[in-house]
């Protein structure tokens, strides 16, 4: 359902996330669909073998592959993979943790746009990461801004009288990530900032 409301919104309908204390905001899932200020420098750490993880319309992916760089997107709404697929990115219809290919292997894995907070669980999706990553591998995530603090609310998404269920979405910010990413075991975290935009690059121990 969630990817439903996700792909209604992706084709220009208005879609909000209602926050279970009341507030509600517009998803606006079209600012994703094109190049965001911040995106080069993102894709200039990216040397290596990538998974694009809730890769939504594929913007870094394809972006990858112009640069002679394999990637590959997940994402659990077709749609999504589709216009990944339409912009010549490579994508996988699925969740991150459910079987990936080339599992320990890749040299990067992005969490771009938030996705951090994919299933309101940073802890258990860093250690995931950790496993699809190769050693000395690095997870390049989307932080909120230092002081912004660290939350894990419960969301809905909603289309005129329609809603979903509910579920639990996370945000971590640039004071957190790095006691986080260490317990999850990528022990050198930099952080970094561009066009306004906060990130953290969590590497793992080499061998």
């Amino acid at each position: 359902m969630i990817g439903a409301f996700y792909e209604h919104n992706l084709r220009g309908r208005y879609v909000e996330v209602e926050y279970a204390d009341g507030r509600v905001r517009p998803l606006a899932a079209e600012r994703w669909l094109r190049p965001i200020d911040g995106d080069d420098d993102v894709l200039d750490r990216c040397g290596g073998p990538t998974l694009d993880v809730g890769s939504g319309a594929g913007r870094l992916t394809a972006a990858l592959a112009r640069r002679g760089v394999f990637a590959l997107g997940i994402d659990i709404t077709p749609l999504a993979v589709e216009l990944t697929r339409r912009a010549g990115g490579l994508a996988l219809l699925g969740c991150v943790f459910q079987p990936v290919p080339c599992a320990g292997l890749w040299a990067e894995a992005l969490l771009a746009d938030g996705n951090i907070g994919i299933g309101g669980d940073p802890v258990a999706l860093l250690r995931r990461l950790r496993q699809l990553v190769r050693p000395g591998g690095s997870v390049l995530a989307e932080v909120r801004a230092p002081g912004s603090g660290s939350t894990v609310d419960r969301v809905r998404l909603r289309q005129g009288g329609s809603t979903g269920e509910w579920f639990r979405w996370a945000t971590v910010c640039a004071d957190d990530i790095g006691p986080l990413a260490a317990g999850c075991g990528f022990p050198t975290v930099d952080l970094w900032t561009v066009a306004g935009r906060w990130f953290a690059t969590c590497t793992g121990p080499t061998p």
